[in-house]
Order: C-alpha cells, then sequence, then structure tokens
C-alpha cells in the first residue's frame, strides 16, 4: 500500500461497509488481494448490522420472551405481567449484541489487513475513486466492489418533517414506545417491528394497500401469521391507503381511504431502495437501470470490467445473506478463481410470531409458468414437539417435480423456521429428491420431522 499526497493504491477498493461489502473484503485479502473498505461511516457492519437485522431480531427476541411468558398462564406457569425498562434494553441492544459484533468485525479486518477508510466514495474514473470527508483522499484502484446496500424507501406524496414519523432505523433506535403506533406497509419489516411494539406495549394499527399481508408470499404460510397479528395488533386495514399525514400538537393525524385517526407516532415500512445515487457512476461504464440498480452477471461484473457490484444495490432479493454469497463470489472472480452466484435458491426468513420461511419455487409460481408440480402439506397440529411447545398453528410445505421427485421449493411457518429453512435450501440446492427426504433419519421429537413427513406423504401419493 503506498500513500503519498494522501493517495492509496491498491488492488480492491470495497465501497461501503455491510455484509457484502466486509465479505468482498475479508476473501480478498485471504486470497493475497491488497484491500481497503470505504464506509461514510468508517465501520463494518453497515444497515443490518447497525440499523436493520440485528438490532430488530435483538427486539423482537425481547417481544418473544414476553409472549412466551403469556403462553405460559396456559400451561399453568405464572410470571406476573411483564415490565419493560427501556434504559437497560436499549443498553443490551447497543452494547452487547450490536456493539459486540462490531468489535468482532474490526478485529477481523485487523487480523487480515482490510483497512477501513471512513468517508464517502465518488468513483472519478474506473480507476480512481475520490473520499470525501474529514480526511479528503484518492484512492486508485485495479478493481473495485460496489457494496453500498440499500436505504428505507419513503411514502411518495406523504413527506412529513417530524420526528414522530419514523423509518425503520428510527423506530430500532427506541426512543419511547408510543401508546398509539400507525404502522404503514405489511412488508416484513412492518409486521416485525409492528410485533416487537405490540409485545413492548403499544397499541398498534397496521395498513397495507394490498389485499394481504406479505404481499407475494403463499397465502398458506401467510394465514397463520395473519392470524397472530390479528391478536397482537389493535387494529388491520388491508386494500387501505394512507392519504395524509399532519401533525396536531404532539400526535399525527393520519387521513385514510374516508377515514382518519390519531397516532403518537407513524412507522413508515414501504420497503427500501438502492443506495447508488451520488458515487459518480457517470465517470465510470457503470450504468444503472431505471430502478437505479446496479446489472451484474453471474460473476458480479458490471458493465465496467474494472468494476463489481454485490448486494442490495443489485436488486432483489434484498437480503444479507445474498450479498455475503455474492461478495466472495465477486473476490474470487477478481483473484482468478472460476467462481459464479449459480446458486439455486436464496432462502427467505420473515422473523416474526410466527416466523415464515421459504425457498425455490412457489405454487403459485408454478400455476403461472404453467408447470405440473406435485404438493404435500404437514400441519403442526398432530406434530409432537410443536404440542410440547404448545405451537401448533405451524404449517410445512413441501412442492416437488412430479416426474423426477426433485425437491423444487419448501415453505415453513411456525417458530424456528427461519432455521429449519436451511434443510429445504439444501434440499433444492442440492437437487435432492423427495426420496432422500423421507429416507433422511431425522430426530424425534422435533419440527424437522415434519420435512420428512411431508416427503414420505409425496412418496405415499406416488404410490
Amino acid at each position: 500500500m503506498v500513500m503519498g499526497d494522501l493517495v492509496v493504491e491498491v488492488d480492491v477498493a470495497v465501497v461501503g461497509g455491510g455484509p457484502g461489502g466486509y465479505s468482498a473484503a475479508f476473501r480478498c485479502a485471504e486470497l493475497g488481494l491488497e484491500t481497503v473498505v470505504v464506509d461514510s461511516g468508517k465501520r463494518l457492519g453497515g444497515a443490518c448490522l447497525w440499523e436493520g437485522c440485528i438490532p430488530s431480531k435483538a427486539l423482537l427476541h425481547v417481544a418473544a420472551l414476553i409472549e412466551d411468558a403469556e403462553r405460559a398462564r396456559d400451561l399453568g406457569v405464572d410470571f406476573g405481567e411483564p415490565r419493560v425498562a427501556l434504559d437497560p434494553l436499549r443498553k443490551w441492544k447497543d452494547e452487547r449484541v450490536v456493539g459486540r459484533l462490531a468489535r468482532g468485525l474490526a478485529a477481523v479486518a485487523k487480523t487480515r489487513g482490510v483497512e477501513v477508510i471512513g468517508g464517502r466514495a465518488v468513483f472519478e474514473s474506473s480507476r480512481e475513486l475520490r473520499v470525501e470527508g474529514e480526511e479528503p483522499q484518492k484512492v486508485r484502484f485495479k478493481h473495485a466492489i460496489i457494496a453500498t446496500g440499500s436505504a428505507p424507501a419513503a411514502l411518495p406524496g406523504l413527506a412529513l418533517a417530524s420526528d414522530r414519523v419514523m423509518d425503520s432505523t428510527a423506530a430500532l433506535e427506541l426512543a419511547d414506545i408510543p401508546e398509539r403506533l400507525l404502522v404503514i406497509g405489511g412488508g416484513y419489516i412492518g409486521l416485525e417491528l409492528g410485533q416487537a411494539y405490540a409485545a413492548l406495549g403499544s397499541a398498534v394499527t397496521l395498513v397495507e394497500m394490498t389485499d394481504g399481508l406479505l404481499p407475494g408470499v403463499d397465502r398458506a404460510l401467510v394465514q397463520p401469521l395473519a392470524r397472530r397479528c390479528e391478536k397482537l395488533f389493535d387494529k388491520i386495514r388491508l386494500g387501505t391507503k394512507v392519504t395524509s399525514l399532519a401533525e396536531k400538537g404532539s400526535a399525527i393525524e393520519a387521513r385514510f381511504d374516508g377515514d382518519d385517526g390519531v397516532f403518537d407516532r407513524v412507522l413508515v415500512a414501504v420497503g427500501r431502495r438502492p443506495a447508488s445515487a451520488g458515487l459518480g457512476l457517470e465517470n465510470t461504464r457503470v450504468n444503472p437501470d431505471a430502478r437505479s440498480f446496479i446489472t451484474v452477471d453471474d460473476r458480479c461484473r458490471t458493465a465496467d470490467r474494472a468494476i463489481y457490484a454485490v448486494g442490495d444495490v443489485t436488486g432483489e432479493p434484498m437480503l444479507a445473506h445474498r450479498a455475503m454469497r455474492q461478495g466472495k463470489v465477486a473476490a474470487e472472480v477478481i483473484a482468478g478463481r472460476p467462481s459464479a452466484f449459480d446458486n439455486v435458491v436464496v432462502p427467505a426468513v420473515v422473523f416474526t410470531d410466527p416466523e415464515v420461511a421459504w425457498c425455490g419455487l412457489t405454487e403459485f409460481e408454478a400455476a403461472r409458468a404453467g408447470r405440473a408440480v406435485r404438493v404435500a402439506k404437514r400441519e403442526w397440529a398432530a406434530a409432537g414437539r410443536a404440542l410440547t411447545l404448545g405451537r401448533t398453528d405451524g404449517l410445512t410445505k413441501l412442492i416437488a417435480d412430479p416426474d423426477s421427485g426433485r425437491v423444487l421449493g419448501v415453505g415453513i411457518v411456525g417458530p424456528g423456521a427461519g432455521e429449519l429453512i436451511a434443510e429445504g435450501a439444501l434440499a433444492v440446492e442440492a437437487a435432492l429428491t423427495v426420496e432422500d427426504l423421507a429416507g433422511t433419519i431425522h430426530t424425534h421429537p422435533t419440527l424437522s420431522e415434519t420435512l420428512m413427513e411431508a416427503a414420505e406423504s409425496l412418496l405415499r401419493q406416488g404410490g
């Protein structure tokens, strides 16, 4: 690494320190490439660690504890009414969860010789970055990897400059527990944070413009979650648009289609947008599409052969584990390794109560494509482990090719679905058959048995 007149020369410059960025940087370093990460916050972890996945799951764990204590009454165990102290909760989330992981990433970077530069990166050419910030400098590189991620999307036409209107980042700061919370958006962010705040004591009203929660997700999987949300939330309004927001004293007045309501806080959770603006891409051959996503091939290469891109900035699905896999692929391709992002599935999980997880082909997608499939559903009502947990509201769904028996898709709803889907993803990725799943001994009694039992059901269907 050469320093002169505040110019850094490296093999690889990674723009963005999130999961895709640090995974790429660490792999580059492992492969002997001199690597720096340029991150506006001079930190590793990105939105996932600091403002998304990790803090939200920490709050959802607390919510689960409260809900488990409530369910325990049915089993003859009464812990009394829970009391939530926000200061210790915030300290645990910020220091013992987020802080500990952040320190771990910093230690790995130091061990592997990856420098983290603080500042905003702007491409001046296909070989040079300008870093804006407290210590302006330039980075000359042989290859660059864009891993700038995404940011919360705003609600068109409803901008209101008030700290009572929150995006997901502000909601995770947990400034207080509003008595009345309006959640706009019935996707995974709105449902996860809505459930967390409901468990902590807020009366939650959720508004979704489509006719169902989790638009695009298998309805059979969503149904148990919808029933749970009906109990947790004060009100769910489907097929409804918020037409205006106005600050009225210490509250927010929201107007819906022909109705209105008053809330202490509003959470806008209508999705995320790629963070590709302001990077100076016009000085390169990288051309974002109409939605500002950067197009890449299966080796994560952009239209500019010196520049790669990974993670949310490259399109859907916007998931940290996809970004991490892409980051490693980009690093290996740059190092001359025969690598490609050729994964068959990217599993998805909604960490609500109950959790919803899926991977591969869905029944709806098969029908839309006119593809014949065989489907098996295993209700958890007859699963021994589910009964011992007092959680019989789950479902395991298996989709297979009728001729070869190959597993094409898996869907699971229930506690622990996010862990269980890994077996489904492996089955699809490795081209396992229904017979493979059915013939694999699963521990008894466990929830994972439902995958085996669904496979056995498909075998019975085939005679």
